[in-house]
């Protein structure tokens, strides 16, 4: 059961891959499993508070099962303390471990018969990668590849660099290897996976590592795939960067930027060391040089002491940058972080009327940006196929997602489509001839 980002999404098919080589097999449900883990996320309380909820659901399934094992991993656990209040409330779980020990899944339950619970947490490993941890990867065209780990940024509302530990980068030669492997396995996009992209590289001696010279790489790489990447965070996110996905014919026309405020105030409040400006201006060059990016965000609102003036500065930074689509949150308080300890909490109700006003606005945005698709060509990875309906999925190349009609499952496969019509932010279109 995972939960969170797509770094835990990732680390689950670790997890799985770690529990096949012990002979087990993906169950149909948790009522007929014999072990159950769960992944979890901390980011916002009701990512934890989902977890426990979850927790009390399968207590049932372990009281009618006293040999089945539950496990409880990831960035929830991993925070100071939480494993030993997770024990105390739910004694039930029979492993608890974090995010620096995933690999050692198969160590614990080895253990298990001879201690009848294992609490490990720890960051023995913090300055290192371990490789070779089994995958088993999810069907479909997707699949993903961790190039770091951990982030150096330490925002004022964010427990990741706590949980996660400090940048580290995997060895290039190890991450191209991986990624041509995975080509040759018929995976299509490959998506680059770290919590600061741009700034891998940057925890090694060696001068020619870096997210831009990784792209190059990778681009290099044979076979007709399509390489995607996230996050990025602005500060880091350099014109080399943006000329290199520029240049390659493999590397996705679509950046996500978070932005999280138009307003300078609340962006030095949050340490995220940019302004409005510098950020807008990293837009324009995209702009300049990938000229019909596709463009996404994240948007907070409701940070400690935001005036109604820092808001309409945000609205005005999201009507500037034009974003295809934003991922929009209201601030959530988070134990450990400065963000929590500052004045000025802002009342729910009106983080609520505010992220409402930015919701309809992005919206309005996304169906103009839609609108202005019809008539153009596009080519599109398809990842879906409904034979009912006799239509394919999938996503462009500057990360459109679009809906064309087609009598043969084509999934897995690259179409090119026209579209023919908009509805606020869906597109459609028709498969055009070979």
């Amino acid at each position: 059961m995972t939960y969170g980002c797509q770094m835990n999404v990732h680390e689950s098919e670790k997890l799985a891959g770690i529990l096949q080589e012990y002979g087990f097999c993906r169950a149909d449900g948790a009522e007929s499993a014999d072990i159950i883990v769960f992944n979890t996320c901390c980011i916002r309380e009701s990512a934890e508070t989902r977890v426990l909820g979850n927790l009390g659901r399968v207590k049932s399934l372990k009281d009618g099962n006293p040999s089945l094992i539950i496990a409880v991993c990831g960035c929830m656990t991993q925070n100071p303390g939480a494993a030993e209040r997770l024990k105390k409330r739910c004694p039930f779980v029979d492993i608890i471990f974090g995010t620096h020990n995933l690999h050692k899944l198969g160590d614990y339950l080895s253990d298990l018969e001879s201690k009848k619970t294992r609490v490990e947490i720890w960051d023995g490993e913090n300055g290192s990668v371990v490789e070779d941890v089994p995958i088993a990867r999810a069907e479909g065209v997707n699949a993903w590849v961790n190039i770091m780990y951990g982030c150096d940024n330490f925002c004022s509302y964010c427990v990741v660099p706590y949980v996660r530990g400090r940048e580290r980068s995997r060895d290039m030669s190890v991450i191209v290897a991986e990624v041509k492997e995975l080509v040759s396995g018929g995976y299509k996009e490959i998506t680059l996976l770290g919590q600061n992209v741009n700034s891998y590289g940057r925890d090694g001696n060696d001068k020619g590592t870096n997210f831009a010279a990784l792209l190059e790489k990778l681009s290099a790489l044979d076979g007709k795939f399509r390489i995607r990447f996230m996050t990025s965070h602005p500060k880091d996110l350099d014109e080399n960067v943006i000329k290199t996905v520029a240049a390659s014919d493999k590397v996705s026309d679509f950046i996500h930027l978070p932005a999280q405020s138009g307003s300078d105030r609340i962006l030095g409040l949050m340490n995220r060391k940019y302004t409005a400006k510098e950020y807008l201006t990293k837009i324009e060059t995209i702009k300049k040089y990938i000229p019909g990016a596709g463009l996404s965000t994240d948007i907070m609102v409701g940070f400690p002491s935001e005036t109604e003036d820092d808001f309409a500065k945000t609205l005005g930074l999201v009507r500037e940058a034009r974003y295809n689509n934003a991922f929009t949150f209201i601030y959530s308080r988070r134990s450990g972080t400065a963000a929590d300890k500052m004045d000025g909490q802002i009342p729910y109700e009106v983080k609520k009327e505010r992220i409402m006003r930015l919701i309809d606005l992005q919206a309005e945005i996304g169906s103009a940006l839609a609108s202005e698709c019809v008539g153009k060509t596009y080519e599109m990875l398809c990842d879906e196929y409904d034979p009912g309906q006799k239509t394919g999925r999938g996503k462009s190349d500057c990360g459109k997602t679009i809906t064309f009609g087609t009598d043969a499952d084509r999934r897995g496969g690259f179409v090119r489509v026209k579209v023919t019509g908009a509805k606020n932010t869906n597109l459609y279109a028709e498969a055009c001839e070979e």
